[in-house]
Order: C-alpha cells, then structure tokens, then sequence
C-alpha cells in the first residue's frame, strides 16, 4: 500500500501500484502509537470503546472499527489487506483453515435447491464436504472431468450458482482453463470459486482470468514452513461481505497468533515459490528417467497434458509432483518406506519436503469408485518440494526405486 496503514474490514482501499514482492511485505501493514516496525500482534478477544454510543455504532456497522476478534481484529485484518493485494482482490476473509474457507463460501452464498458444479479431481475433504454435508442441506453437486469443457456446460442447471475447481488439482496436478471456465459460469450466471492452494498468487492469479473467488488454506504454501493452520476467501467486495457475515455470526475464524504468522510468511512467498518450483521441475525431469517410474504428473514438464496451458496461466509448474511407481501400492510404499530425510506427512507448502500415499491419505475416506474417476491410482505418490538441494531429494527418493 501506498502508506502502511489498514483499510477497514480487509478491504483494499486506495492502493498505489506496487510491484508483487512490496506488496508481500509492506501492504497492510498497520503502526498503533508505539511506531513499531514489524506487524503487532493483537491477543485479546474484545476492544474497548470511549463510549456507549461508539460501542452502539461500531456494532450496528455505521462506523468502522474492532469489536470482538470473531471477526474483527487488527493482525487478521493485516492480514486480509495484504493477502487480497497480493490477488489483486477487492477483499478478503481470513478463517481457520482452507477448509472453513470452502464452507464459509457455500454457507454464506448458497441455499437449498442450489446447485454446484465441481471438477472431479478436487482435494478428498472438498469432495466430502460437498457429497456428505452440502447435500444434507439440499444443495447437490456435480463432478466433472476438470479439463472437459464441454463437461462444464453440459452440467450447467437453471439452478447452478457455483463452479468450483482447484487448479492444479491435488494430487495429478491437473490444470483447469480458468478463462474458458469462467465464460461458462458467467453465460448460466453462476459464481467461479478457484482453489488457488498450489500455485499462490505468486504463480497464478485466477481473478484477473475471470474468477470470482479465490480459496486458500493458508496452512500451506502462504505460511511456507508448517507452523499454523488458516484459511481465505479473496474477491469482490459484496460476494466477500456475505461471506464475512457468516463469519461474524457461525465463527470459522483464524486466530490473531496464526494470522500473524502467515503475515510474516508472505514476506516471502515469491521467493520460496520460485525456488521449490525449480527444484520441482528438476526432480520431475529426473523421475521421468527412471526405470523405475511409470509416469510424472507435473505442469512444467512438456509430457504434461496442459503444458501448454501451464505456460500460459501459470508463471512456472509449481512445487509439486506427483508420480506413479512401477508394482502398484507395493512399489509405492517401498518408495515412501526407503526415504530418510524426506517427511512422511499429508501436509504440504512446507520448507522441508513431503511425500505421501493419497490413496490412502488425502483421498483415503472417498470411495474406491471416485478415487478411479479422478485418477488416483494405489501405484500414484505425491512430493512437495521443500527448499532442500534438489540433489539430496534425489538421492532419497533413489533409496526406495532402486
């Protein structure tokens, strides 16, 4: 921001332009009367007023300002102006994490007799929230291949209001073309929500190619080192004024101490992006060679069924990888099993690289059925690069193939 001073409620407010890597580190940022130069960290749960009548008009909304850390708190906020610059966003919501995101946006934006239309390849808990618990509220979903365009619109209904992707999809990495996408949500008046968990707007900005929200679990790449759980919702400001008054009144919120932590972690966000990234293509080059593998998912490889559309929307292929291994989940597990420095953990976005089984992980509570239609096979592994020497990645993943 032009001077570092917070705009209410998350909201970008007037903004000189400024490059990606100011914005990480200098938007948002609010100075109480100490003049402190790193962000404050506010740990209270209320604010006090000078008066009745401030408390009266802060509650009913007819002045700006914090009331209860629910929902309105000076480090979350920071943390919204700065995360809906960096997306180029109107506005932003934080909550505790991605997946409260993903609920407070469907809680917030739809109703019974509302329909959903989803790409297939979604992350294992989006699916289950959407078939288990959407539909209880009589809100049905329906999956389609996440690259099929004319999936897309065959599946549109007088009732569709939302089309949500995740782009690239975890765990194949496969891409959805976001403009296309858009213009088919945009014709059937429905919303595009784009799960923009791999990528961050460091590598791709969905809203500038038609998205209406962009979802995040902050647990990821936006912290960068693993420490604390939390979640965002960036767009326009009336979609994310509805979704903020869910947040006041149901409370997925993120707490100020995590907050402040990915504040900090945006910092940056570019650099560790682009440096996972490029290890990611070396290795994904690397197990291409193996004898040992039977095929890389990755976007920046040529072999990537949307390689092309990866250079277009994308500024580089991503920190992950995904590869299937030759002797099904025998194989799979040797090559998990045989690693000794790489961490063994569902979790991803982290400086130290993970490696999992999704098939029994991430999309383990999915049906066998489901799993098969998005592609996950028992053979599949997925690594996200961390910031080690690629060389030494190499090398334990080596132990397991050999």
């Amino acid at each position: 921001m032009s001077k570092e001073e917070s705009a209410p409620l998350g909201r970008v407010e007037e903004v000189t332009p400024l490059d990606f890597d100011t914005l990480a580190v200098r938007a948002g940022t609010l100075r109480s009367q100490y003049g402190e130069h790193s962000e404050s960290l506010y740990l209270t749960s209320s604010f006090v007023f000078n008066n009745a009548a401030e408390a009266a008009r802060r509650f009913c909304g007819e002045e700006d300002g914090m009331i209860y850390s629910r929902f309105t708190n000076p480090t979350v906020d920071m943390l919204q102006v700065r995360l809906a610059a960096l997306e180029g966003g109107e506005a932003c919501v934080a909550t505790s994490t991605g997946m409260a995101a993903i609920l407070a946006t469907c809680m917030a934006l739809l109703k019974s007799g509302d329909h959903i239309i989803a790409s297939r390849g979604l992350f294992g808990s989006t699916q289950t929230f959407f078939n288990a618990y959407m539909a209880k509220f009589g809100v049905e979903t329906t999956f389609v291949s996440a690259t099929d365009l004319p999936e897309y619109e065959a599946a549109v209904r007088p009732t569709t209001k939302l089309v949500f992707v995740e782009t690239p999809s975890n765990p194949l990495t496969q891409l959805v073309d976001i403009a296309a996408v858009s213009a088919i949500a945009k014709k059937a008046g429905a919303w595009l929500a784009v799960d923009n968990c791999f990528c961050t707007p460091a590598l791709q900005k969905p809203l500038e190619l038609g998205a209406d929200l962009v979802i995040h679990s902050a647990t990821k790449y936006l912290d960068g080192q693993g420490r604390v759980l939390g979640g965002a919702v960036v767009g326009n400001k009336v979609l994310l004024d509805e979704v903020f008054k869910f947040l006041r009144t149901a409370g997925p919120s993120i707490s100020p101490f995590n907050a402040w932590v990915i504040l900090k972690g945006l910092e940056t966000l570019r650099i560790r992006m682009e440096a996972q990234s490029a290890s990611a293509l070396a290795i994904a080059q690397w197990l291409e060679a193996q004898p040992g593998i039977e095929r890389v998912y990755y976007p920046g490889l040529p072999s990537h069924p949307q390689h092309e559309l990866a250079l277009r929307q994308q500024k580089s292929g991503g920190a992950i990888v995904a590869f299937e291994v030759k002797g099904g989940k025998d194989g799979a597990w040797r090559v998990v099993d045989g690693t000794r420095m790489l961490s063994i953990t569902a979790n991803l976005g982290d400086t130290r690289t993970t490696i999992t089984h999704p098939g029994t992980t991430t999309h383990g509570r999915i049906s066998a059925d489901a799993r098969a239609a998005a592609g996950i096979k028992d053979s599949l592994l997925r690594l996200a690069v961390g910031l080690e020497s690629a060389e030494d990645i190499k090398a334990d993943l080596a132990n397991g193939l050999g």
